[in-house]
């Protein structure tokens, strides 16, 4: 009897039903973290007047932090789309040599170029 494709078929299901709960898991704990965060700044905002400092001083330095996180994120995608296109610009000029097909890997080459030149404008606050 074919259980191949039965087998194949619950693998399947139960990868993406996996990671469909880890997903939302991973929501959950960072909804709580936010939560907890915004109630200890609350706290301090109301308390006396250096906790309100402190409490700005936090937010800033956590606004700086994701800004960073932001730019490098997209200097690495960039990086990566910028090769991912330099190898396929190869690749399809060397399966195909006569014929100008390796042209489509200039699409993810001048997207990594985006990328990477976008992260130079994001803002250095």
């Amino acid at each position: 009897m074919w259980t191949g494709p039965l087998f194949l078929s619950i693998c399947v299901i139960s990868v993406f039903s996996w990671f469909a709960v880890a997903q939302w898991a991973e929501a959950r704990r960072r909804e709580r973290e936010a939560y907890y965060r915004s109630e200890v700044l609350k706290k301090l905002a109301e308390s006396s007047g250096a906790g309100g400092e402190v409490s700005l001083e936090i937010m800033r330095e956590q606004h700086r932090i994701e800004n960073t996180r932001r730019r490098e994120g997209l200097r690495i995608g960039g990086l990566i789309t910028f090769a991912v296109g330099i190898g396929l610009v190869v690749f399809l000029h060397g399966l195909i040599p006569n014929e100008p097909v390796y042209m489509c890997g200039l699409i993810p080459l001048l997207v990594g170029i985006a990328l990477g030149a976008s992260s130079f404008l994001v803002s250095r606050e």
